[in-house]
């Protein structure tokens, strides 16, 4: 594991923006690897990840010829799932979890709330070394409308109450487009979820827009774990990758 004890997680989530600099100038992708290697994390949840996608790889010289979840994970996270949601003519996208641990089962749930915004659920059991339970990480990336939001919270909950065993572990971390609080007023209460820079910091982490961080969009919920620590990744390494900041977070298992 990434760290001394098997008992602690170095865990991180990003919205990718599509592997494009913020105003679409560029392909990011490969600074974007270096960036997640330094890390050292064990497990990503990202979003806005290109399966494919004919017009870009035509427009971009530098344009991978695998799929960005491909690409990204490399031979650092050996195991991946890629959960496809917005689906057009030319390509795809959705989210991806990246792992150093074997995924043993993974399904990805379409919750749009409407034909306008293609949105989906990707949930993962992860089997990490001497734990006897498996690990249960979901990557979300919610709907820009309240009502819509809503639904998409339901869905979560519907599925975490039939698939998730109580004491099982639990990591649920994406964008969830949520600058009203809603989430964070919800989740504690109806499925004992704790937001990991809530507990940390008192508040959620400012994550958007990543050149100056105004609102709290991106999340990251645990249960059955400790916060050790919890951070933003705003500086001139990560400044321009895309446009939302990366989340990263320390988590011992309880």
């Amino acid at each position: 594991m990434s760290l001394m004890s098997n008992k602690t997680l170095h865990i991180a989530t990003y919205n990718i923006h599509k592997g494009l600099s913020c105003f679409n100038q560029r392909v990011i992708l490969h600074e974007l690897r270096d960036r997640l290697r330094g890390l050292g994390v064990d497990i990503i949840f990202l979003q806005e990840v290109i399966g494919a996608h004919s017009r870009l790889a035509f427009r971009f010289q530098n344009w991978p010829e695998i799929s960005q979840y491909e690409f990204l994970a490399d031979s650092i996270w050996p195991d991946y799932a890629y959960g496809r949601n917005a689906v057009y003519d030319h390509g795809h996208h959705g989210n991806a979890i990246l792992s150093r641990f074997p995924i043993l089962r993974w399904e990805n749930e379409d919750i749009s709330a409407h034909r306008f915004e293609s949105r989906g659920l990707l949930h993962c059991e992860i089997a990490i070394p001497g734990w006897e339970d498996t690990l249960h990480c979901i990557c979300v990336h919610l709907g820009l409308f309240r009502r819509g939001q809503g639904q998409q919270l339901q869905a979560m909950e519907k599925r975490i109450r039939q698939l998730v065993p109580a004491n099982a572990p639990l990591v649920v971390a994406g964008d969830f487009n949520d600058w009203r609080g809603t989430a964070n007023r919800l989740l504690p209460d109806r499925l004992q979820l704790t937001e990991v820079f809530q507990h940390a910091h008192g508040k959620s982490a400012r994550s958007f827009p990543s050149f100056l961080p105004l609102l709290r969009l991106d999340r990251i919920y645990i249960r059955g774990f400790n916060v050790k620590h919890a951070r933003v990744l705003q500086n001139r390494l990560w400044s321009g990758i895309s446009d939302h900041t990366a989340l990263s977070a320390n988590i011992e298992r309880l």
